[in-house]
């Protein structure tokens, strides 16, 4: 199995999953659950390249079965915290409401297909190239799938542990609650999800770009490129500060806090 076949599979699997998910929005009568989906497709995508390549016999086993399960358990966690958090709040996101310029009802399914589900499927794939191209090849350098797996770690620690810290604080009473989460993670970057989430596909770009050799790691390097850029300056950190800002006590938590990449927090 070559490389285009490999992305080709992974193209499938998310065009599937992103369909599936827009007659769920359309019965539901919300976009929102393209969140859930967005793990599910890169872990359908890791299965279905792995499967192949495993049928093929191509690339080097162990780390074929090491990126999918890297996909899988970062998918699973996401698309599960995503799901059991949507779950109580049965309403539209407001960021999907502005990126369609109204609710699903109000704007139609063409438009939410071609601005929403098509959109991120396209992205899927170019996101997950690492790991459709480490299925396929041999690795070339052992030492840097192993820092591809620290830094996954790296990352899902601190989006799990985010996303943790930042549920109990909402669960409790707003009354007693401070007025931002500045504690914990939350006290050295404003956005360790998304920091960790960057780090997750950084860390297998090294273990499934850059350890199959020079040419394989920058053909692959626009996939942690772009998931960094969503995440920080699109559809991310920065689209959510912008509603953030207008919160008392958020500018100055902001004035001491990173708003991406971790630092010891500044003094008030």
């Amino acid at each position: 199995m070559s490389v285009v076949v490999s992305i080709a599979l992974s193209v499938a699997a998310a065009a599937v999953v992103m369909a599936l998910t827009a007659l769920v929005a359309r019965r539901q009568g919300r976009v929102a659950v393209v969140d859930v989906a967005w793990g599910v497709a890169f872990a359908g995508a890791a299965l279905v390249c792995g499967a192949g390549a495993a049928v093929a016999e191509v690339g080097t086993p162990w780390r074929t079965a090491l990126l999918a399960a890297l996909v899988v358990v970062w998918g699973a966690r996401l698309a599960w915290h995503i799901g059991r958090r949507t779950a109580a709040h049965r309403g539209e996101d407001p960021r999907y409401e502005k990126l369609l310029g109204g609710t699903l009802a109000e704007v139609g399914m063409a438009r939410a297909v071609r601005k929403v589900f098509a959109l991120q499927g396209a992205i899927v794939p170019v996101i997950a190239l690492p790991v459709s191209v480490g299925t396929v090849l041999s690795v070339r350098w052992v030492p840097v799938v192993v820092a591809g797996v620290v830094v996954w770690a790296v990352g899902l620690f601190f989006e799990a542990v985010g996303d943790a810290q930042l549920a109990a604080y909402r669960s409790r009473p707003r009354e007693e609650r401070p007025q931002v989460l500045d504690t914990g993670l939350w006290a050295w970057t404003r956005h360790p999800n998304y920091f960790g989430d960057a780090c997750v596909w950084w860390g297998l770009w090294l273990a499934g770009g850059l350890a199959s050799g020079w040419v394989a790691g920058l053909a692959t390097l626009v996939a942690p490129l772009a998931m960094t850029w969503f995440l920080s300056e699109a559809t991310g950190a920065k689209l959510i500060e912008q509603t953030m800002m207008q919160r008392p006590g958020y500018p100055a938590y902001a004035a001491r806090t990173a708003r991406f990449v971790p630092r010891p927090p500044r003094r008030a």
